[in-house]
């Protein structure tokens, strides 16, 4: 029998662009997901949102808080699924420990930017972010729209 092929060619699941607009992204991190059966399953069917998701930093540990993962109604009838429960996120100790001394200094926090595919493994890419300030996100939007329209007078062109 003859393979299906993927409608998607990315392996991202979900990305949180609002992240991207209020804070200025400093440092990435990769980080495996613990997660539990169902939870896979919808990410399968790519029910996932990042919008309100950031890291906490508890006893050593690194926790990824407000992900919502919904669940499909055909794969959790046995579980009682809770969608924004708190999952663990597998990182070194090295990283949690520079996230822990950056997340101390004051304007700093740790944010969820993405929930990926690598192989057969879900991980999501976390960020040590600082936030903006309302004209950083106003020029942020200037060079948007620059670019767009440098794109357009480029294309015309040629």
């Amino acid at each position: 029998m003859a393979k299906k092929k993927k409608s998607d060619n990315s392996n991202t699941i979900a990305q949180n662009k609002k992240a991207r607009h209020d804070y200025h992204v400093e440092t990435k991190f990769e980080a495996g997901l613990v997660l539990t059966g169902w939870e896979v399953k919808s990410l399968r069917e790519g029910r996932c949102q990042l919008t309100d998701a950031y890291v906490l930093i508890k006893n050593g540990e690194a926790w990824l808080l407000g992900a919502h993962m919904s669940p499909l109604i055909s794969a959790s009838t046995h579980v009682i699924a809770d969608p924004t429960r708190t999952r663990k996120l597998l990182l070194n100790k090295r990283e949690i420990a520079k996230i822990t001394t950056k997340i101390n200094q004051t304007g700093h926090s740790c944010v969820a930017l993405a929930i990926y595919w690598k192989g057969n493994r879900v991980k999501c890419e976390i960020a040590l972010v600082k936030g903006k300030k309302e004209y950083d996100k106003r020029a942020t939007e200037k060079e948007k729209d620059w670019g767009r329209e440098k794109q357009r007078v480029m294309s015309k062109n040629f």
